[in-house]
């Protein structure tokens, strides 16, 4: 659960909102294929500025986050579900995240014998 008493000074500038927010737009980012920098490109911010928004260090407007769901495809509230410790549907595990990343990454190759080599391997690291 996320702790929402952000009444305590605090010596970082974001506060855990920030971050579960930051980290939930990271999740939907990665989930469509996007990297940062294009991401960064669609809601015309730099790509620096993406990523501290990603990481939580800098709070993102009501109007920047509207930006950032319609190019993500969300409603605003998905960046806040599973703020209050229960966890949504589509709460994407590590994981998860990782086998999105891993098939990206895959259909990326150009080259058939690369795929089919690392195919293999997946094949031979997974039996038990």
């Amino acid at each position: 659960m996320v702790p929402l008493d952000n009444t305590a000074p605090s010596t970082s500038r974001g506060t855990e909102v920030d971050r579960f927010v930051g980290n939930r737009i990271r999740e939907r980012r990665v989930m469509l294929g996007l990297s940062q920098q294009q991401m960064a490109q669609m809601i015309g911010v730099t790509y620096q500025q993406a990523h501290k928004y990603e990481r939580g260090i800098n709070r993102i407007s009501a109007g920047r986050l509207f930006e950032i769901a319609q190019v993500l495809r969300v409603p605003v509230g998905h960046f806040f579900d599973g703020l209050d410790g229960n966890k949504s549907e589509d709460d994407l595990s590590v994981r998860q995240r990782m086998c999105l990343e891993l098939a990206r990454n895959f259909t990326q190759i150009p080259n058939d014998r690369h795929r089919e080599a690392i195919s293999q391997m997946a094949r031979a690291l997974a039996v038990k």
